[in-house]
């Protein structure tokens, strides 16, 4: 089991209902829910995209990121992902986190305020620096790409 970080988080309006913070919803998920914090309704047509806020701002620890993923049931049921997935929050963003949505169904998608839309994973991030080389060592795969190790 690993250690448990804390994320500050702020509220960028007020609300006279604030939405729940995002939670585990299971002991063992990886990923928290994110809510869309809009007033009434949003409609999705097909192929619209939408940059959905979820009125946070996080404070990340130095050392780590937010993935912003789709949630399965959104996408199995009704064809609703992120066009950027995951998208990523860095620790040193401020402003707020905002879900880019897209329909890909053929039906009109509505959301509503407090829909779960996303999930949210804080995960550790390495950085990485540069060695550059004339030759790269050798491996069984090589320089296969796309498909290459079969199905």
């Amino acid at each position: 089991m690993t250690s448990s970080i804390t994320v500050m988080v702020r509220r960028v309006r007020a609300h006279p209902e604030p939405l729940p913070l995002p939670r585990y919803e299971t002991a063992l998920a990886s990923g928290m829910d994110l809510r869309a914090d809009i007033e009434g309704e949003l409609t999705l047509e097909p192929l619209d995209r939408v940059a959905v806020p979820t009125g946070l701002a996080l404070a990340l620890p130095p050392g780590y990121e937010a993935q912003v993923r789709p949630r399965s049931g959104l996408a199995l049921r009704h064809g609703i992902t992120l066009l950027i997935s995951p998208g990523t929050v860095d620790a040193d963003y401020r402003g707020e986190v905002k879900v880019l949505l897209v329909n890909l169904s053929r039906e009109p998608f509505t959301l509503k305020r407090g829909d779960r839309i996303a999930q949210l994973v804080v995960a550790p991030v390495s950085p990485a620096g540069w060695g550059e080389v004339e030759v790269l060592d050798a491996t069984e795969r090589g320089e296969g790409g796309f498909g290459s190790t079969g199905r």
